[in-house]
């Protein structure tokens, strides 16, 4: 390992934290009480600090590093885009860009023909958005409470939990509950009554709302952030048929769960379905360059060659960004990184985490695919009450002590790692989890 110079003097955690709590205003917290965490590099599924500490990943930082830290062939991509053409206006061709649109559409389902790149996730669903509105003349968006979809105006106003109520100057937005069996909004004991009633809870919505004025649902195929919140059979099916019925147009966002996270390309594919619009980031180069996008079906992709799309970035499918698209995609499928999203996901860590709830009572529910997997903690499995917020705190500085990288929203840790992660890697990082759960045994009551 190798630490950075400057001026011959080793820099430090504590020289690196200096400059961050005197320059950098950071994301969703207060400022004056932070202590962040200082990483120096990173490859593969292990990343370090300058102290000399080294920590697994099952985090994927924000769930994007799909293909894991450093990947050469991701590097070699960028570098040689950096000495061919590193930025061009959107308005431009660029073979980069045309590059990375094909191999999208190539993965998605039949009857998609174009892509529109962002800068993010939250971008894309901004825009994929405005294109329902625009094509269908309607104007309100249905979305979850149980859900997150960015931080910037539309984006947030859909996002269903709480930072939405301080953000909230968009127009037109109606929340809905989506399926959660384990916390029912609709006292169901089972899966397949969590699906009928959430489906009627949704079609009624629909009907009061005015169907003719709904322009989208916008859902995440598998709502990450609010808890990796797995549909019930049939239920992405009944949202399809509500949506084609009602002439609604459905926004699915894989922004988190899409590019193998849950063991196929995107996640909508466990379900069988088709959504009219698709938005993505992250995984889609693992966020060594922020990209996103919107995958656009033929009917509303045909519908702009006549209509005027008011909508654009200055940075819509920046070179360096599309090259690592380029190199992210072609590298996970040579190296087969969905496949193995699928077999280490769902053969090695659910069974592992599986194994943690019956040692652990303080796990009161696993769920998950592939490597999209999370453990709800609570201190009473018979009242499923949750591990408070300085409980949860203390749980996962301990997870960090121990060299595991977590990535803990509310009483639940979700186990998140990148997609090349190995048995090896998971059985290490299973055991740290065991070890350090074991400490708080006495939380349970």
């Amino acid at each position: 390992m190798k630490l950075a110079l400057q001026n011959d003097m080793a820099i430090t955690n504590d020289d690196v934290r200096q400059l961050d709590r005197s320059y950098v205003f950071h994301s969703w917290s207060m400022q004056g009480n932070l202590n962040p965490m200082v990483i120096a590099g990173a490859k593969g599924c292990e990343l370090w600090d300058y102290d000399g500490n080294t920590y697994l990943d099952f985090s994927s930082q924000l769930v994007n590093v799909n293909i894991g830290y450093q990947h050469p062939r991701v590097l070699a991509a960028m570098k040689a885009q950096l000495d061919e053409l590193v930025t061009i206006a959107p308005a431009t061709a660029n073979l980069a860009r045309g590059e990375a649109a094909k191999r999208i559409v190539e993965l998605a389902p039949k009857g998609f023909s174009k892509v529109f790149f962002t800068n993010a996730g939250a971008d894309a669903n901004e825009n994929a958005i405005r294109m329902a509105r625009m094509f269908t003349g309607r104007d309100k968006v249905f979305s979850a409470y149980r859900s997150y979809h960015g931080n910037t105006g539309s984006a947030i106003a859909a996002t269903g939990d709480w930072r939405r109520v301080p953000n909230e100057y968009s127009r037109g937005h109606v929340h809905f509950f989506n399926p959660y069996l384990y916390r029912s909004e609709f006292n169901a004991t089972t899966e397949e009554e969590e699906c009928a009633r959430a489906l009627a809870h949704l079609r009624r919505m629909i009907e009061v709302e005015g169907p003719n004025a709904i322009a989208a649902i916008l859902l995440e195929s598998i709502p990450g952030t609010a808890g990796i919140l797995v549909p019930p059979k049939g239920y992405m099916q009944g949202v399809r048929e509500l949506a084609t019925e009602f002439g609604i147009m459905l926004i699915l966002d894989e922004v988190m769960a899409g590019f193998g996270r849950t063991g196929k390309w995107f996640a909508f594919e466990h379900d069988g379905i088709v959504p009219d619009l698709i938005t993505f980031a992250k995984g889609v180069n693992a966020g060594y360059v922020p990209a996103g996008g919107v995958l656009i079906s033929e009917p509303i992709a045909r519908y702009f060659d006549d209509h005027f799309f008011a909508g654009g970035l200055t940075y819509s499918g920046h070179p360096l960004a599309m090259a690592a698209i380029v190199a992210t995609l072609d590298a996970m499928k040579e190296e087969k990184v969905v496949e193995n999203a699928a077999a280490i996901g769902d053969g090695v860590l659910r069974p592992g985490l599986e194994a943690l709830a019956e040692k652990h009572p303080l796990i009161g529910h696993v769920r998950g695919v592939g490597l999209f997997q999370a453990m709800e903690l609570v201190t009473s499995r018979e009242k499923k009450t949750p591990v408070t917020a300085a409980d949860m705190a203390k749980i996962k500085t301990a997870l960090v002590n121990a060299g595991l990288l977590p990535f803990v929203v509310e009483n639940r840790i979700h186990v998140v790692p990148p997609c090349t992660v190995s048995a090896e890697q998971v059985q290490q990082g299973l055991a740290i989890f065991d070890r350090v759960l074991g400490e708080f045994a006495g939380l349970v009551g």
